[in-house]
């Protein structure tokens, strides 16, 4: 059975992170997709846990490769997700969760039907600037920047099979739970052949005995 790819994705400072750290604890057999960036790391983040932090020169060698599977450029710097590992680990059979950007979780979805996508949005525009303004991390140009960006990621939302409005952080995370479990469920998913083998071995042994 080959995993499943799910690609969360909304406005910077809607809370995916958070949402995920926490999903990540609560299930097994999910991996988390570490992306490419070219921005320069924010207090406490580490390279090859929160991203892979690159060069622009590195970002566009490994781009001119075919190495990503998306990338898009945000707010000045350019993001990508790893081919090579997402693809190993939909055939471990693993769950494997994508933070990415709207522009990068459109691309995907042109590649990988088959593929969930969730949105998480912000309970309203005022909020969203208050989280920016508490977050620290931008400067008034950046968060300007942001915003008016969120705009359009917010416009998007029906390209998304499932959308979160992130007012309670803990209602949030089990949301997401819910979304994933169910998705690893489906009958699409689970019924390869060899598991319908076994599933008419039983019924036509039935049939025989009686």
């Amino acid at each position: 059975m080959k995993g499943t790819l799910f690609v969360v994705s909304g406005p910077s400072g809607v809370g995916k992170t958070s949402i995920i750290s926490a999903l990540m604890n609560k299930l097994e057999n999910i991996v988390f997709s570490v992306s490419c960036t070219t921005r320069p790391p924010r207090p406490g983040e580490v390279d090859g846990v929160d991203y892979f932090f690159v060069s622009r020169d590195k970002f566009i060698e490994m781009r001119e490769k075919g190495e990503f599977l998306e990338w898009a450029e945000v707010h000045g710097n350019l993001y990508g997700t790893p081919k090579k590992f997402v693809l190993e680990n939909i055939e471990k059979g693993n769950r494997i969760i994508l933070d990415i950007d709207v522009q990068g979780a459109l691309q995907v979805k042109r590649n990988f039907d088959d593929a969930v996508f969730i949105f998480v949005a912000p309970p309203s525009y005022e909020v969203l600037k208050e989280r920016l303004l508490k977050r620290g991390t931008e400067n008034s140009q950046s968060m300007l920047k942001r915003l008016e960006n969120a705009k359009w990621e917010m416009s998007k939302i029906v390209e998304f099979d499932y959308l979160i409005v992130n007012s309670d952080l803990e209602k949030s995370i089990l949301a997401m739970k819910s979304i994933v479990i169910a998705e690893s469920y489906r009958t699409r998913r689970i019924l390869d052949e060899e598991l319908i083998k076994r599933l008419f071995k039983g019924v036509s042994e039935s049939e025989t005995g009686n």
